[in-house]
């Protein structure tokens, strides 16, 4: 048996019931197989692969918080540093009621290699709680993000460990996380990215992720020799990632007609609204079937339905495993050229496998979202120097590094032997670099 296939299969025993991890690891160590077999007698000696798949650190606690009407509610928490081979550990907090040990070792595991690929240094870590931020009030919001911080705060600072947000922590919510951490540790650093403008956070943080995505699926197209401008895009989501991602579609000329949100979906033929789209979501907080209130034209569904929509483009930017083997044949058949992946892993194995076999460009989500993350690692840059750059000199810099990361996922796609293969690209990209580092630095 191979030494990927025996790592996998430790990685499946060790770890049951952790569907999602078992996914992330299958899928890289699987992708960088002309390295380990080229280098298996001193990888196996080393361990390497053995400590590439184990955390370096998995942190779990309780989180007891008190709502407004005097109850005490107990949530559970979680941080895993997962690799500091090239930098601090850098990952965001997921606040979500899917959250579990087995997520969030799959996002962390995932962020080694995304922020590998960035080219800036930064380690992989990830974090969250299963706690739900829907429906609660600023002040339960408040108690809970207080209670986590009282125990994560032991564990992180700005050269040891930087979260950031995810779904369900936003602005609100680290500003919250910050202030808590400065108080118990009496530190003003940059130890939370995505903080607010008036005390250490970057411009162009909250549209990071979205840009990105479109800066790289502009890279993608234009090393095929196709414009962008014209095409239409199918989004799924409503979150940050996804506004965005629509509102710099519509910069770049392409018209993006669906976004989703967990209830159900919009399509608008005219293409979405994004001043529409930020009232609903980021102003009053409400569910997508307010939009045809906005745009008459438009159309609301319930449940899933966005990749059944004729477009040139996809997008999902909503959440894991989102897009299955049905949702691809039905964009294979409508004639999509390239799928983009804004979320973290959202599209299933079989998914990502069958648009390959069909001639699709599909770009996974280490590479295509490392948007966000590499602002995050900008805003750190700022917060050591003291410093804030404008808008326009940290967007220039997010557009630098996505179109150098889209050259490096291509170039080692070539020369690994897998040409067009975006997937295998972005792992043994991001794993070349990692892999250098741990060698350096010994048995740790």
């Amino acid at each position: 048996m191979s030494y990927v296939d025996e790592i996998v299969g430790e990685v499946v025993a060790k770890n049951p019931n952790e569907p999602e991890f078992h996914q992330a690891v299958r899928e890289v160590l699987d992708s960088i197989r002309p390295i380990v077999d080229a280098n298996e007698k001193s990888f196996r000696r080393d361990a390497l692969l053995e400590r590439l798949v184990n955390p370096e650190r998995q942190i779990k606690f309780r989180v007891p918080w008190i709502d407004d009407n005097g109850d005490v509610h107990v949530n559970t928490g979680y941080r895993v540093q997962f690799n500091s081979a090239i930098g601090p550990y850098k990952g965001g907090l997921r606040l979500h009621p899917s959250v579990n040990l087995g997520i969030i070792k799959f996002l962390g595991f995932e962020q080694i290699f995304k922020n590998s690929l960035t080219g800036l240094p930064i380690g992989g870590g990830k974090g969250g709680s299963d706690f739900d931020p829907k429906g609660k009030s600023d002040r339960e919001i408040m108690s809970f993000c207080q209670s986590f911080m009282t125990e994560l705060c032991k564990y992180i600072g700005a050269d040891t460990d930087v979260p950031a947000g995810d779904i369900g922590t936003g602005a609100r919510e680290i500003g919250f996380m910050f202030g808590q951490y400065k108080r118990m540790r009496n530190l003003f650093e940059g130890t939370l990215t995505g903080k607010g403008l008036s005390f250490g956070g970057s411009l162009a943080r909250t549209e990071a992720t979205g840009y990105g995505l479109l800066y790289i699926t502009d890279a993608l197209l234009r090393a095929h020799d196709i414009d962008i401008s014209g095409k239409t895009a199918v989004v799924s989501g409503a979150g940050n990632v996804a506004i965005y991602a629509i509102e710099k579609a519509a910069q770049l000329g392409a018209k993006a007609v669906t976004c989703s949100d967990s209830t159900g979906w919009v399509y608008d033929p005219d293409g979405i609204d994004v001043a529409a789209l930020k009232e609903i979501k980021e102003v009053k907080r409400a569910r997508l079937t307010e939009y045809t209130s906005y745009r008459p034209n438009a159309e609301y569904h319930e449940g899933r339905g966005v990749w059944s929509v004729k477009a040139d483009i996809a997008l999902p930017c909503a959440t894991q495993n989102e897009l299955d083997v049905e949702d691809a044949k039905a964009l294979v058949a409508n004639g999509v050229i390239a799928v983009c992946e804004g979320a973290n892993m959202p599209t299933t194995e079989a998914a990502t496998k069958y648009l390959q076999d069909n001639g699709v460009f599909f770009v996974p989500g280490k590479a295509a979202n490392a948007g966000g993350v590499a602002t995050s690692a900008l805003e750190m840059s700022q917060n050591s120097e003291r410093m804030s750059w404008t808008f326009e000199e940290v967007d220039s810099k997010l557009k630098n590094i996505m179109e150098n990361l889209y050259a490096n996922i291509d170039d080692a796609a070539k020369r690994y032997g897998f040409e067009g293969n975006y997937v295998a690209g972005a792992n043994l990209a991001g794993f070349e670099k990692v892999l250098d580092a741990m060698n350096a630095q010994g048995i740790v």
